[in-house]
């Protein structure tokens, strides 16, 4: 694998403190028109309606962050944040908040965007009775249990910590210093929302309305999404093509069959024998496999009882050294993943959080230990191990693997099974609805470069990713101390300080790093990943 790029953690330490507004003109002449070709994309459905606080999934987020733009966006060669549609994010204490926008912003029907749209969606998402899967992402704003308690109805319909000044300002007043609580509205969480969203919600979820480089002009779910460009977008990143027309697929062979016959231009979820071949065999330079702020993991369901004891935590440990981690990655991704030794990701570097090894000897492959382990443990929950997967998204021959490996390890060539499950929304709502009895994959495609992020919203209770419901006070103590240091190596001590809480508990094993992998098409040019592994369609031309 390549070198990672190392993306600096620039933590704000300042009395007052602004994102710079470098590259974010409103001006619509300061960027190329729009112009060329269609780009045929590939895609999947995405688990939920396309609101932007009820996305936390890839496919979603591949329409929310082409339709809309924040108040933050990060740049897509080294993830920097800067702003976008804001002016100005500044405080004077790290704790009360003033926001700037640009004026001039519109949603692609045509309405301004003002402080009204950010402050209304805020409070949109929070909300606990709208029940968006991002909720928690509010979590800082002072009032926010009172529309979202831990039990009961909500006593508030808005958070209290938000205030509208005027069409261009609101404040933002959180519940403790949070230091780099800027670099985070980046995330499609905190978009802003049109009228209309509110006055038609069910048109809007036919055909969403942004402030982004594309606006939908159709959209059929389960087969299709033609995005155009969006003649309203006042930001800097106009799309140098004619559109995107992202259709789904449900088995990424015929994606990758369609892109080597010229029906599909561009294909960023390759098979495992896609892998293979372009890794190994000549691409025609069309081939892209870079490092990307994810890592693969397997979660257990700790909300199930007896995955939820001191007995099965050390099983969790045990099958976790069952994993020959080095020969999958090598024989079933042709070295397009790389081993993980903690939960994070290199692309972070070391001053961003990454620790090679944090993770020590629970990620590393040891036959014996991981056998006495299990068996001190009282051996598997249920007798069996089974993984459960989305069946249309090419996981089948690692899972297949994995078990391989861990029934190896226990002699048992039935101790661990694959278990596929229909589509990637069919699987993903059998997972936030709490209806796994075994283990499952889990992914985590960072939304910032923050470690806060790998960490908070997946493993503090009630995070909004937090799928095997991991729930531990002294984890969620630590976390909320270093998202309130403002010192950046202080800060990042403490995030690695609950990291290694996850080495005892393992309420997810880490697999591998994910790198990006993109193959296309001759008819498309320039088609890069962002280091989220995210296709940045806005440049890719067509010939």
């Amino acid at each position: 694998m390549r070198a990672a790029k190392r993306i600096r953690w620039a933590v704000i330490a300042v009395t007052t403190v602004a994102l710079a507004a470098t590259g974010c003109s409103s001006s619509k002449s300061s960027s190329s028109s729009s112009g060329g070709g269609v780009v045929r994309a590939w895609w999947a459905d995405p688990q939920n309606p396309l609101e932007p606080a009820n996305t936390n999934e890839v496919n979603g987020a591949a329409v929310m962050n082409n339709i809309f733009a924040g108040l933050v966006q990060y740049d897509p060669k080294t993830s920097a944040a800067s702003n976008a549609n804001a002016d100005s994010i500044t405080s004077s204490d790290q704790q009360n908040w003033t926001v700037k926008l640009k004026p001039g912003w519109k949603f692609s029907d045509g309405t301004t965007v003002t402080a009204k749209s950010y402050v209304d969606a805020w409070n949109y998402g929070a909300l606990s009775t709208n029940k968006q899967i991002d909720a928690s992402f509010f979590a800082y704003i002072q009032g926010y249990n009172d529309v979202a308690p831990a039990s009961g109805s909500p006593t508030a319909q808005t958070m209290s910590g938000l205030k509208v000044v005027d069409d261009n300002t609101f404040t933002v007043a959180l519940t403790q210093k949070f230091s780099t609580w800027p670099q985070t509205l980046g995330y499609n969480a905190y978009y802003p929302l049109p009228a209309s969203f509110f006055s038609n919600h069910a048109a809007f979820l036919n055909k969403p309305i942004g402030n982004g480089p594309y606006m939908i002009q159709s959209y059929t779910r389960s087969q299709q999404m033609q995005l155009v460009p969006n003649p309203d977008y006042s930001g800097t990143n106009k799309p140098k093509n004619g559109g995107v027309t992202l259709t789904v697929y449900t088995d990424p062979n015929a994606a990758y069959s369609d892109l080597q016959s010229g029906a599909l231009d561009v294909d960023n979820t390759l098979s495992t024998t896609a892998l293979k071949t372009l890794a190994t065999g000549p691409s025609g330079g069309r081939f892209l496999n870079t490092p990307a702020g994810i890592i693969q993991t397997i979660s257990f369901p700790l909300y199930q009882a007896n995955w939820n004891t001191e007995n099965a935590k050390l099983v969790r440990q045990g099958i976790s050294m069952a994993i020959d981690r080095a020969t999958i990655t090598k024989t079933i991704f042709s070295n397009t993943r790389t081993p993980a030794t903690d939960w994070t990701s290199p692309v972070l570097g070391a001053s961003g959080g990454f620790k090679d090894g944090l993770c020590g000897d629970v990620c590393t492959y040891n036959p014996t230990k991981a056998k006495q382990l299990i068996d001190q443990g009282g051996g598997i929950p249920g007798g069996q191990l089974t993984i459960s997967y989305n069946a249309d998204g090419g996981h089948k021959d690692w899972v297949d693997a994995t078990c391989n490996s861990i029934n190896q390890v226990l002699g048992n060539t039935s101790a661990c099974v694959g278990n596929p499950i229909g589509t990637f929304a069919d699987f993903r709502n059998q997972v936030t609805g709490q209806k796994m009895t075994s283990a499952f994959r889990t992914g985590w495609q960072m939304d910032y470069p923050l470690i806060q992020d790998f960490m908070q919203p997946v493993y503090t209770n009630g995070g909004s990713s937090n799928d095997s419901h991991y729930n531990n006070p002294a984890f969620d103590a630590e976390v909320n101390k270093a998202n309130a240091e403002p010192d950046p190596a202080t800060s990042v001590s403490d995030f690695q300080t609950a990291e290694k809480m996850l080495v005892t508990d393992v309420p997810a094993i880490p697999l591998w790093y994910q790198n990006g992998t993109v193959a296309w098409s001759s008819h498309v040019n320039n088609v890069t990943l962002d280091p989220f592994s995210n296709v940045v369609y806005t440049a890719i031309t067509t010939s």
